[in-house]
């Protein structure tokens, strides 16, 4: 009994003695958390202060960059007042199907709420990847909120859909830039209703927070008081170091190119060289972004002689450079340096987005003039009749065009800043509210991710250059219509004669496939080859065969009639078109001939690849 109760009282001493030492960790713990929230709000407020700084630095621009003008507005006003003058029924049809899907959640919420239970009602809405976070759909007060957002955004996109009284392209853009809205709306683009970054900022004591709006600061640092989201982490690639590292040589260059010649990985090689013209909104690297999904190296390694040009990135100096500067003294004089460094009489070109529009009114041109300098020409992703430019067309109108052709007559170019904002509009969820939400409220690094980098390593463009494009190209449809002068002559797409293999891709948001499949269909060739890729604009072109993502649509029928049906009859195929241009490419190549060395007596190697040009950055 007494070593009983002596045991007994031992332990419940014990027990009682334990008590306060883990009270004491606990009050230690709870002021360290204290402490770290303290000196993280503490963070926040300089940073805040930092970030006010940042943005009082932006540059002054023109408003008419930042949105749709007010004759928008008032085409969608004028459209609606038609509507509900008209056609009142509908408008009432369609205020009572909010106000019932509204009120009917409402009270279903109020009803799982009252049952005593911590849930959320029953949730039909569609899967949407925005809401992944399991609390959108089991917390009530994160769920009404979801509900509550889709149904208006349903009930916004459904009226607007239906709004009666406008033409196809003002519809187009109502449709879009609602969408916009929309997207810019949702519960996730706020810390208050985003339930991922409110759980990491109670797990971090605020650390995230901190984190994310250092690295806000630095974006708008970074880009002179604009906010630009950094889409990959900018310290985990260097241009010639682990991007861009083919090896090859420049071997010519001038105020608008540098040409570069790859080293050859073959014996022998196809005796007619094959030229890259990339566009020059951005950097050719694309093309040559690791070893593993390298368009250059592959083409190389297939015995091609391969010249890429690589674009200057011009700065305000070069604001009178015109289209036809670009082609006098960057399509033919490249043109000239590959055929007088090769000997040979032809080449074999191939044109990428812009500069696939551009090399089509440079082949129109030389046609024009009796010259046949190329042998045929590909076409990546390339629009020549911008009759339906496709989802681009948003941005084409004169609220857009004259705000352009007003900031770049002042600025001497039209900075890289607005045209990577103007394409990550075109895919906002993916490209800025995404990484937006991951960066700036989660705190987190941008991935190491070679094509974002890409992405976000753009070029400026002349002013007057981007203006006749804009006007004369897009807005105009010169080429199509003949109206389109090159040293001052009009060429058409008819005067396109050499045989042409085109490739667009299925998911193109810049230069949509029905949009180049109707400009090749009016060239002139003879011989044209059409291939559909799966996927987009870089995705659907940079596709290795060695991973065997994407598939393609070919069809032996003429390229003519409506896309759809060429699509309709085509013929799928898994694995990339890579191989499948090669084959059409070595047959107009000629014989194999030795490997040749890097450049020419009259050419010699200036320095290595991957060149100058591509490393410029000047001042947006």
């Amino acid at each position: 009994m007494t070593t009983d109760n002596g045991k007994s009282s031992q332990n419940g001493g014990g027990a009682q003695a334990d008590a306060p030492q883990h009270s004491d960790q606990n009050t230690q713990e709870n002021a360290a958390k204290l402490k770290k929230l303290t000196e993280n709000l503490k963070k926040i407020e300089e940073l805040s202060l930092r970030l006010t700084g940042a943005l009082a630095a932006q540059k002054a621009h023109d408003t008419a960059l930042d949105g749709p003008g007010q004759e928008m507005m008032m085409q969608a006003a004028a459209a609606y007042l038609s509507t509900m003058m008209q056609n009142p029924s509908k408008i009432i049809e369609h205020q009572v199907s909010y106000w019932g899907k509204t009120l009917s959640h409402y009270a279903e919420a109020q009803k799982a709420l009252a049952s005593g239970e911590f849930r959320a009602p029953a949730d039909a809405t569609p899967q949407d990847r925005r809401f992944s976070n399991p609390l959108w759909t089991t917390h009530p007060f994160f769920n009404f909120v979801k509900q509550q957002y889709l149904i208006g955004a349903d009930a916004v996109q459904s009226t607007v859909g239906e709004m009666e009284g406008l033409a196809e392209r003002e519809r187009a853009r109502l449709d879009y830039f609602t969408r916009q809205i929309v997207d810019m709306m949702a519960p996730t683009n706020f810390l208050a209703t985003n339930p991922d970054a409110l759980e990491k900022a109670i797990a971090t004591d605020g650390q995230s927070l901190v984190a994310g709006l250092e690295n806000l600061v630095a974006d708008v640092e970074a880009n002179d008081g604009a906010l630009a989201v950094s889409l990959a982490d900018r310290s985990a690639f260097r241009v010639g170091e682990n991007l861009a590292t083919t090896a090859g040589a420049v071997v010519f260059r001038n105020k608008m190119f540098e040409l570069i010649q790859y080293s050859p990985s073959t014996d022998t090689v196809y005796e007619t060289p094959l030229l890259i013209f990339p566009p020059w909104i951005n950097k050719f690297y694309v093309l040559d972004l690791g070893a593993r999904n390298s368009l250059i190296k592959w083409i190389v390694d297939q015995g091609f002689t391969l010249f890429v040009v690589s674009w200057v990135n011009p700065d305000g100096s070069y604001a009178d450079t015109s289209m036809d500067n670009y082609i006098q003294d960057g399509y033919l004089k490249a043109f000239d340096t590959v055929r007088a460094i090769t000997g040979q009489a032809q080449i074999n070109v191939v044109g990428y987005c812009i500069a696939g529009t551009t090399l089509g009114l440079t082949l129109a041109h030389l046609q024009k003039h009796g010259q046949s300098p190329a042998k045929s020409a590909t076409f990546f992703t390339t629009l020549t009749d911008f009759s339906d430019p496709g989802e681009v067309g948003v941005f084409l109108e004169n609220d857009f065009v004259d705000g352009i052709e007003r900031q770049s007559a002042a600025d001497g170019i039209l900075s890289k800043t607005f045209m990577a904002r103007t394409f990550s509009f075109l895919r906002s969820n993916e490209l800025i509210w995404t990484p937006a939400i991951k960066s700036y409220m989660m705190g987190q690094t941008p991935p190491a991710f070679d094509l974002l980098y890409w992405n976000g390593d753009g070029t400026n463009l002349p002013a007057k250059m981007a203006t006749q494009y804009l006007r004369d190209l897009c807005q105009d449809n010169g080429f199509a219509e003949g109206t389109y002068r090159v040293m001052g002559k009009p060429v058409r797409l008819s005067d396109v004669t050499l045989p042409i293999y085109a490739i667009a891709c299925e998911t193109d948001h810049i230069a949509h496939w029905r949009g180049s499949f109707n400009g090749i269909a009016q060239m002139g060739a003879a011989e044209k080859t059409f291939v559909l890729a799966q996927s987009g604009h870089i995705a659907g072109i940079v596709n290795p065969p060695s991973k065997d993502k994407y598939g393609h649509y070919t069809n032996s029928a003429p390229i003519a009639g409506k896309p759809e049906d060429w699509k309709a009859g085509a013929q799928f195929h898994a694995g990339s078109w890579w191989p499948r241009w090669a084959a059409w490419l070595a047959g107009r190549s000629g014989a194999r001939i030795a490997a040749p060395a890097l450049g020419s007596p009259n050419h010699p190697v200036l320095c290595a690849a991957p060149g100058t040009y591509v490393l410029a950055s000047p001042k947006a």
